[in-house]
């Protein structure tokens, strides 16, 4: 992005608007951000390490999942196979942005991929619901991605250099889990995610008992099954109310 369409970006109302929907969010990522980086120090990363990780990774929930594999020492491929698992969703999401943002360059397009996040994906779509190209949809977007970014990744870097200062009689395991459960609470925005998201809870309880963790892939692979389905359900339901509806208007 050049300097010019950059600074266009910013004075654009639509940068500050995306911002401004994602200060409330920002305070449950910022605290995830500080839990995570002081979990990546306490699993034996190194401070070094830990930063080339929040700043290349820059997903969170893929980052708290692989950390207690890593510190276990589990295999290679679990670590993998658990993050992909983990970010299966922006598959999804990317089909979403493509639709909003397929004529923009190459190099921008890549940006929107590393930039992208839950909660940007949620105030995206609200604002935007019809999945069409707009003016306001890049500055609006930039404006959101900017204060999640940032409200991730000061505190992650907080965390980091500050791990072996914080001490785990603070809770913060604890302010971590509310502060998922505030982001969650955000992305549950119709019946198929609710109904993912109490069939993860089952699976992960029930899967507990597996070792190096794969309860995780196991609620994972359930959740998305029975989002699937959901889905399916309510397309085939949405098919058969149309064909309804016109039985009715040639019959009249």
């Amino acid at each position: 992005m050049s300097l010019q369409r950059a600074l266009a970006q910013l004075r654009h109302p639509a940068f500050r608007e995306g911002a401004a929907d994602l200060i409330g969010p920002a305070l449950g990522v910022g605290a995830w951000g500080l839990v995570t980086g002081v979990a990546m120090v306490k699993s034996g990363m190194s401070v070094w390490l830990a930063l080339l990780m929040s700043l290349a990774v820059y997903a969170g929930s893929a980052q708290l999942s692989v950390i207690p594999l890593l510190a276990v020492g589990a295999p290679l491929w679990v670590v993998w196979l658990t993050a992909t698992c983990v970010n299966l969703r922006f598959v999804i999401f990317s089909s979403l942005w493509r639709g909003y943002f397929q004529s923009q360059p190459l190099q921008q397009r890549l940006a929107i991929g590393y930039f992208s996040g839950d909660v940007i994906f949620v105030a995206f779509m609200k604002r935007f619901p019809r999945v069409e190209p707009g003016p306001d949809q890049s500055p609006y977007f930039w404006g959101a991605a900017s204060l999640n970014w940032l409200a991730w990744q000061i505190p992650s870097v907080a965390g980091i250099l500050l791990a072996n200062e914080i001490p785990l009689s603070w809770g913060l395991g604890f302010a971590g889990v509310l502060a998922l459960l505030g982001v969650l609470l955000s992305l549950l925005v119709d019946r198929a995610t609710w109904v993912a998201t109490a069939v993860a809870a089952s699976a992960a309880v029930a899967a507990y008992a597996l070792p190096l963790k794969l309860n995780i892939l196991v609620a994972i692979a359930a959740a998305i099954a029975a989002g699937l389905a959901m889905e399916s359900a309510q397309r085939h339901a949405r098919q058969q109310a149309l064909r309804r509806r016109a039985a009715r208007e040639d019959g009249t």
